[in-house]
């Protein structure tokens, strides 16, 4: 290269333009958090307040929901606890009529019952489908619509598993409701793609909380779900937060229907 072309060519990465970084901030959008009074709930609700969102908490049980609200806003953030079934279709659809539109969704609202299928009940298999799964649907279906008739651009984040990627012993149900969750978010993400919405989830390895301490007190269950870990380590709430607030945010702008897996290397084995 002689010494013109030197020139021409600093001269040339001189004039082009850097990119600029994404913001990462929530800038006052208002969030949804289904089942925000524990354990992965909580943490997104935090974690979207901390960004900046106007974060609305919901869960059937209002006393939970009220005390992270109050703690939250004496932290300075714009938050409010609103009791909800989110298993009663009716009374979302009037909920997200009298409180929305949100921007953001973190579908979290979920439960899980471990058993062998063959000694599944009936009633176990309704309550997986329907919070896990109908639930997740009807709250979604929601958003969307008044994201749609507002002409809004959103970002709906479906708390998923490890298990809607991979099976586990005593984990048939729980893992079809999540398998069903992943499918959801794939189809829901070219549905709503051209309305700006992104759908995109998010899927944790076991996180240490109330829900999960019963199985990880037992010694057996406890070294099979470590040995699958990379990291060697069950995951805490503060593991889900940066996940959560990257796919809310426009860092995550071209981000759509994609897992996210924050399962410490589970999944990769």
């Amino acid at each position: 290269m002689n010494n013109s072309d030197r020139v021409n060519r600093d001269q040339h990465l001189q004039q082009q333009s850097l990119p600029i970084m994404p913001s990462f901030s929530l800038d006052g959008r208002p969030a949804l958090v289904t089942g925000a009074g524990r354990g992965l709930g909580m943490a997104a609700a935090v974690a979207l307040a901390e960004a900046g969102a106007k974060v609305t908490l919901v869960a059937r049980s209002l006393g939970e929901i009220e005390s992270i609200a109050a703690r939250l806003q004496k932290r300075g953030h714009d938050t409010q606890a609103i009791q909800l079934d989110v298993t009663d279709s009716d009374a979302g659809r009037d909920f997200i009529a009298n409180y929305g539109p949100f921007q953001i969704l973190v579908n979290n609202a979920g439960g899980n019952r471990p058993a062998l299928l063959t000694d599944t009940p009936d009633a176990d298999i309704d309550y997986m489908l329907s919070l896990n799964v109908k639930s997740a649907m009807l709250i979604a279906r929601e958003v969307v619509r008044g994201l749609v008739t507002h002409r809004l651009p959103g970002s709906i984040i479906q708390m998923s598993s490890q298990m809607g990627h991979v099976g586990g012993p005593k984990r048939t149900v729980y893992c079809a409701t999540k398998h069903a969750i992943e499918g959801m978010t794939k189809a829901l993400a070219w549905e709503v793609g051209p309305h700006g919405i992104r759908v995109n989830s998010i899927c944790p390895t076991f996180i240490e909380t109330e829900m999960t301490k019963p199985m990880l007190e037992d010694a057996v269950f406890r070294d099979f779900a470590v040995s699958h870990i990379a990291l060697g380590r069950f995951g805490q709430l503060e593991d889900i937060m940066g996940a959560v607030v990257f796919l809310a945010s426009d860092a995550a702008a071209l981000v759509t229907g994609s897992a996210l897996m924050v399962d410490g290397g589970w999944t990769a084995s």
